[in-house]
């Protein structure tokens, strides 16, 4: 399944809802700024639901983690991927660091923080939602 950067495909919105990490006075986490730039399956007719989040450390000048983040339910996975494998499911269902990406040594600790404050934000969620759609129906009209 190959992944297209949001910002690709509409940078004026990108620009404005990009969400960005401050870490400030975290013992773990370097101070600085860690945005989530989206990327969404350019495959047509490929219904995943998922995001991937490609963590940006501005004072590293590069990506330090790759989360993988689905919001729908076990059963829509299990049902999309034709299997009932938990660990599989837990895999695609997310947060998890993917495993086919470079991750940087804070990429455990970034995958602590979306999980436990930017995964709870509803209305950021539904903001992913809101993009993946945005996306798909893109890629379904470009080809």
């Amino acid at each position: 399944m190959p992944y297209t950067s949001f910002y690709g495909k509409f940078p004026e919105i990108a620009e404005k809802e990009t969400k960005v990490i401050t870490a400030i006075a975290d013992p773990e986490l370097p101070e600085g700024n860690y945005a989530l730039i989206e990327s969404y399956c350019d495959e047509i007719d490929c219904d995943c639901r998922r995001v991937f989040l490609n963590i940006f450390s501005e004072s590293r000048n590069e990506i330090v983690a790759v989360i993988a983040y689905g919001w729908e339910k076990s059963k829509f996975y299990a049902d999309w991927f034709g299997g009932n494998d938990p660990r599989i499911i837990e895999e695609l269902k997310g947060p998890s660091l993917n495993l086919a990406s470079p991750q940087s040594d804070l990429a455990p600790i970034l995958l602590d923080r979306v999980n436990k404050y930017i995964l709870k934000d509803k209305s950021y969620i539904e903001r992913i939602k809101r993009h993946y759609h945005m996306f798909k129906d893109l890629i379904e009209k470009e080809n």
